[in-house]
This record gives C-alpha cells, sequence and structure tokens, in this order.
C-alpha cells in the first residue's frame, strides 16, 4: 500500500517562522508544505485554491485572528484539521479553540509537540482529503 502524501497549509505573519515550518515539516517524508499564507484572510483564498489536508495557523496575525479564519475555513472545508500556534497559550483559549472546531492548540515555545501533535490528529483516522 503507497503512503499518502499530507499536503500543508502554513499560516503566520512572520515570513522567518513560516520558513522554520516549512524546514520542520518537509523533514517528514510523506509531508509537503502546498502553500503558505502571512495572515487569515490569505489563509481562507489560499485554502479555497489549494484545498490542503491539514492546517497551521497562527493565533495572532493582522486582519484577521487565526481563530476567526479557522472559523471561516471551517464553514465551507469542515473536515480539514487545523492546528493553532501561540505564544500565548491558555486553558481558555484552547476551550475557545475548540469550541471553534481547531483539533489542536500548541505553544510556539513548546515546538517539540508540534509534530507529536500533528501525528495525533493524522492517526486519529478522520483526515478528508479532498479530491482535486
Amino acid at each position: 500500500m503507497t503512503q499518502m502524501t499530507i499536503r500543508f497549509l502554513i499560516v503566520d505573519d512572520s515570513a522567518i517562522f513560516r520558513a522554520g515550518l516549512r524546514s520542520l515539516l518537509e523533514a517528514h517524508v510523506d509531508w509537503e508544505i502546498c502553500g503558505e499564507a502571512a495572515d487569515g484572510l490569505e489563509s481562507i483564498k489560499q485554502t479555497r485554491w489549494l484545498t490542503p489536508h491539514f492546517i497551521i495557523m497562527d493565533m495572532s496575525m493582522p486582519r484577521m485572528s487565526g481563530i476567526e479564519a479557522a472559523r471561516e475555513i471551517l464553514k465551507e472545508f469542515p473536515k480539514v484539521p487545523i492546528l493553532l500556534l501561540t505564544l500565548y497559550l491558555t486553558r481558555q483559549l484552547e476551550e475557545e479553540a475548540r469550541n471553534h472546531g481547531i483539533r489542536a492548540t500548541v505553544s510556539k515555545t513548546a515546538m517539540g509537540h508540534l509534530v507529536g501533535s500533528i501525528e495525533t490528529i493524522l492517526g486519529d483516522g478522520e483526515l478528508a482529503v479532498p479530491t482535486h
């Protein structure tokens, strides 16, 4: 059986952070970055255009927060997992994110947990891969 390549959209207002995240994710043999966005509004457009399998979204961005963008994306693509990244992780933020359909929240100060969180989400068997 052939392993499927998982296509990621990276959303963060820092180009340097996106580059680092790209390197981290592309080190995984079955993961590729299909696109990047610098803010929430751009993430909605990129999701429509690229139909990623998985979205990694920053919480604090100009024009639209990660939670607001996730809410809009999940209206059209309800099965696409979104993982929220934040510098200031609180229990309240985690609850709010979950209430809006975000699958996991990871602190940017604990990036060692990112790959494990992604693998947990991918391993739950609910990944809906859009067809082109």
